[in-house]
């Protein structure tokens, strides 16, 4: 007797489709970045209350609920939960400037992105009420502020050779090295008035406000070789 005949009718499985499979890919992706984000703030909570040589792995993975293979598979490394990549990229600043749209100078592609952030509160650029105690603790750990420099460093590295390549820039040619070290020291001064202020207990959209008074500061400050260097 056929399955019909039974009154059963089987319907054949399906292949997910390419669409399927790349939104299947996103939510898993997303819930990799939420679950990165948890730990690193959990553990950055304890550090903040104990000091972080006082903290253990064992103790963030109990406190955020996860396990010890979790942490490590998140953070190879105690550090890399303060510097961890979402917040402490060398790519931060590439990526600022890859994403400007044509007619736009590398540098207004800096300036426009920190606006950005500092308009819409992002925790990112430190508006956080303690993010002031974030970076004394940092300055306080002769490791986490060795990590924290050579962040800097990679970050300016990395986007002089970024505009070396996009200008064609001949191999002697100071110029990509000397604007990116520029764009590095608006954004070291920036989040320098960040941490001041936040320090001294003033709310984020006050310290928003006096940072991106800052930033009109250092654009102005900026000579105009540096503002219109690399025009995609």
């Amino acid at each position: 007797m056929s399955d019909t005949t039974r009154g059963t009718v089987r319907t054949p499985l399906r292949e997910p489709t390419r669409a399927q499979e790349i939104l299947a890919l996103g939510l898993r992706d997303e819930k990799r970045r939420r679950t990165r984000r948890h730990i690193a703030e959990v553990a950055t909570g304890l550090f903040l209350e104990r000091g972080f040589g006082r903290v253990t792995i064992a103790e963030v993975a109990r406190t955020a609920e996860v396990s010890v293979n979790s942490v490590y598979t998140y953070f190879p490394s105690k550090e890399d939960l303060v510097c961890y990549p979402e917040q402490a990229s060398a790519q931060r600043m590439v990526q600022m400037v890859a994403a400007r749209p044509a007619g736009r100078p590398a540098a207004a592609a800096v300036f426009a992105a920190l606006r950005g952030e500092l308009r819409h509160g992002e925790r990112m650029v430190g508006l956080t009420l303690g993010y002031g105690r974030f970076l004394d603790m940092v300055r306080g750990e002769a490791a986490l502020a060795a990590r924290l420099d050579a962040i800097r460093h990679e970050m300016v590295a990395e986007l002089a050779a970024a505009l070396a390549a996009e200008t064609a820039a001949a191999p002697d040619d100071p110029l990509p090295r000397l604007v990116a070290a520029q764009l590095g020291w608006v954004q070291e001064e920036l989040f320098r008035e960040i941490g001041e202020r936040t320090r001294a207990g003033r709310p984020p959209a006050a310290v928003a406000q006096a940072a991106l008074a800052l930033l009109d500061a250092l654009e102005g400050l900026l000579g105009e070789r540096v503002l219109t260097y690399a025009t995609r």
